[in-house]
């Protein structure tokens, strides 16, 4: 590929060293490109409206849920990898076309995913201080109650339509 050439160019058969056959893209798959960006962006506001308040609650619990788990295992387990976050995320992914960030962004009372991440990692780290750290968390159940939070909201969700 000829670096030198600009981007909208596309060639009916290989250029060669003497006379590369150019043609230009027409104005309609411009066009076409445009309508699906916008079709695309869309569909995400549409499915977040069709969520009634109930449903809405339930994801926002997931979301916490999750996170706590997560917040859990990295700080006490030193297991990082996130998955309870992952498979929501997957789950919403499938089942309502949207993500864990489109559900801090639009169903969070904070409105921004960096500000609904910082208030749970703070509350955990709070809940985690007065149960008296890892160990006295450990102890009093606590890796068993955010697991079996998490897996009674994920039923929850898979029962949605």
């Amino acid at each position: 590929m000829n670096s030198r050439l600009p981007p909208a160019t596309i060639f009916d058969e290989p250029p060669t060293a003497h006379s590369p056959r150019k043609r230009k893209r027409s104005g309609s798959s411009c066009a076409w490109f445009a309508a699906l960006l916008l079709s695309a962006s869309a569909t995400g506001p549409a499915a977040q409206t069709l969520l009634d308040e109930q449903t809405e609650g339930l994801l926002v619990e997931a979301v916490e849920a999750a996170t706590e788990f997560d917040l859990y295992n990295a700080r006490c387990r030193s297991d990082g990898s996130g998955r309870r976050t992952d498979n929501l995320n997957k789950e919403l992914a499938s089942k309502f076309r949207m993500t864990v960030l489109n559900v801090e962004d639009d169903l969070f009372p904070e409105r921004s995913y960096r500000r609904a991440k910082e208030r749970l990692q703070l509350d955990f780290l709070e809940k985690l201080k007065q149960a008296g750290g890892c160990k006295e968390a450990k102890k009093a159940g606590m890796p068993n109650a955010l697991r079996e939070r998490y897996d009674r909201l994920m039923q929850e969700i898979d029962a949605l339509p």
